[in-house]
């Protein structure tokens, strides 16, 4: 127990330092992994403490009754070992050239990973989709509610549909509230030998025909979009400027230019539109003249024409207000002429006090950080998030804008790009921390270095996992890149603590003796502890479309991937490493153990 205590320690409270920056995380991705990261601690650390005080008490009383306990290696073990004692003499004389070929595989496998397709969050499969259709405003409730009818019998052909809910507008009072001619429709799908996205480009083909605008997305993934952005869709491209005719001929511009970039799809302008309208222009001059004040007007005009709650009726457990208005009869254009407004002279007839036409106005004026804005929202079709904003972001450069006028690109990929630069500093935070950790326990740059030199190993196999998975770059793989920083460093840990003990307690020399039987005696504990810990992940791993299992699959992989890496290559490489720059560290490190009289493991 006490040749391996502080390892198990160390490689503990390395592995808990990893995730403390994590807790750092802001917004969406905090409120995901922060519960995972506290999960995980509470175990590693509950973990350790079974391992240093109930373990060596249950060996106490159990090993001695064991018949096999001096039986020696199962012939697996055995077959390893001389594996493993066989490659390792025969690498000493090639180190130089083994360590060079590592670095070049850990620097091209580092090259490779700005090409990876990028995304805020993996891909919902969340069984249900959401599709917006949406019709000019002022479109009536019988028409909008016959087109809404056909996109629910157009979506009911698609042999995945199960069944359609549908709701035409919303409420005043709702938190999201839209109009008559706004449908959402909640579609729940089967599972199909089709790919969800094959079904979701069946549905968006079906659904063209539509005179109506519409947008494909998931319940979950469109309520993100909303927080991100404020806009149903991944992709918001926000224009700014101050009239209003501008912004509508700016933003269908836009909308022609971005349809032509491959694998943008739902593209749409917001609807703001020219609508009818009755327009009062106040005469101040007149109604200084009959001796009534503007504002007074302008109240009583908003109280006959939009109508004032006077009270409120109650009918058992329903509750309606009472609102007085004019009837709407009233409220047309040359009745609004000869509407009587009370003045101090008496009533006089609207017409004299204000000018009334027919126009045409904005049905709605939509505002952002105090200036005028219209946007155009999009999707894309499953392809490069990344490459689609590249090609985004050079359309707009190439488009010129009037002078006080600017633009906006918002969505997901904002979100990502955040994150990543957060995670990236995190990641420098836990290197550090590993470091600080590692160094006061070996006093050595060089040994604290070799330990630190598993970390790339396992990068390896984590891209390659993700390559061969076909999975995004998302803050989710990012996640899973940090925790295994932490676990990759536990074999080198063990490892070289083990050299150290075998020359402070047994009396081995520095040399290839000493590597060879500090290997093979450490293969059997690192490779049970990797093959643990990649069987834990095996539910993870598999039916990776599963609804529920989305965020925890990337982070599944990089690790799954960078455990076999570093567990096949720290083999080989870490015990070369030690042998060309670990005899110096060790006899420093001898030395002063020696001068302090300490009986310690390391």
């Amino acid at each position: 127990s006490r040749e391996v205590r502080t390892g198990v320690v160390y490689a503990t409270l390395v592995v808990v330092l990893v995730f403390v920056p994590l807790f750092a995380l802001p917004g969406i991705e905090g409120r995901l992994f922060t519960p995972l990261g506290i999960a995980y601690v509470v175990s590693i650390l509950a973990s350790m403490v079974v391992a240093v005080t109930i373990t060596p008490v249950l060996c106490y009383y159990l090993l001695p009754r064991m018949k096999q306990l001096h039986a020696g290696d199962s012939p697996l073990a055995a077959w390893l070992k001389r594996w493993d004692a066989r490659l390792l003499n025969g690498s000493f004389d090639h180190s130089r050239t083994l360590l060079a070929g590592a670095l070049v595989v850990v620097l091209a496998v580092a090259a490779s990973v700005p090409f990876f397709p990028r995304s805020f969050l993996p891909p919902f499969n969340e069984g249900t989709l959401t599709v917006n259709v949406l019709l000019n405003p002022g479109t009536s409730l019988e028409e909008s509610n016959r087109i809404a009818t056909l996109a629910e019998q157009l979506a009911m052909q698609v042999p995945e549909v199960t069944q359609v809910g549908r709701r035409t507008g919303r409420a005043e009072l709702d938190e999201h509230a839209e109009g008559v001619h706004y449908t959402e429709m909640d579609i729940d799908l089967k599972v199909s030998e089709r790919s969800r996205d094959v079904v979701v480009q069946d549905i968006r083909a079906r659904l063209a025909t539509l005179p109506a605008a519409t947008s494909v997305g998931q319940p979950i993934s469109h309520r993100l979009d909303h927080l991100l952005s404020g806009v149903r869709a991944q992709i918001a491209l926000k224009v700014y400027g101050d009239d209003l005719d501008t912004l509508r001929g700016l933003a269908g511009d836009l909308r022609d230019r971005l349809s032509r970039i491959p694998g943008i799809t739902d593209l749409q302008i917001e609807k703001q539109v020219l609508i009818p309208q009755i327009k009062i222009h106040l005469d101040y001059e007149q109604a200084a003249r009959y001796g009534v004040a503007p504002g007074a007007v302008l109240r009583s005009l908003q109280q006959m024409i939009e109508g004032e709650r006077i009270t409120q009726i109650v009918e058992g457990n329903r509750r309606f207000d009472l609102v007085v208005r004019l009837p709407e009869d009233d409220r047309g254009l040359h009745a609004l002429k000869g509407l009587l407004i009370e003045t101090p002279t008496g009533a006089v007839p609207l017409s004299l006090l204000a000018t009334i036409e027919d126009g045409e106005g904005p049905n709605q004026v939509s505002r952002e950080n105090a200036r005028r804005r219209i946007v155009v929202s999009a999707n894309t079709d499953g392809s490069d998030m990344a490459r689609i904003i590249g090609d985004i972001r050079s359309t707009l450069a190439a488009t010129p804008l009037p002078e006080g006028y600017f633009t906006a690109l918002e969505g997901q990929f904002q979100a990502q790009e955040q994150a990543a630069r957060l995670i990236a500093l995190l990641a420098l935070v836990s290197l550090a921390l590993i470091f600080l950790v590692l160094y006061s326990r070996y006093r050595s740059t060089v040994l604290t270095l070799i330990i630190m030199g598993n970390i790339p190993l396992a990068l390896v196999g984590s891209v390659l996992a993700l390559w061969i998975s076909g999975q995004p770059l998302s803050v989710a793989a990012l996640v899973g890149f940090i925790t295994l920083t932490g676990i990759s460093t536990r074999n080198g840990i063990l490892k070289i603590s083990h050299y150290i003990n075998l020359c402070a307690f047994e009396g081995e020399k520095f040399g290839k003796q000493l590597i060879v039987r500090g290997s093979l005696e450490r293969l059997t504990p690192v490779l049970m502890t990797a093959l643990v810990a990649a069987f834990a992940l095996v539910p993870l791993l598999v039916s990776a479309d599963a609804p529920g299992k989305e965020v925890l699959h990337p982070v599944a992989v990089v690790i799954f991937g960078g455990l076999v890496s570093s567990t096949l290559l720290d083999t080989l490489l870490t015990p070369l490493m030690f042998w060309r720059w670990g005899e110096k560290p060790l006899e420093r490190l001898l030395a002063l153990r020696s001068q302090e009289k300490s009986q310690d493991s390391f």
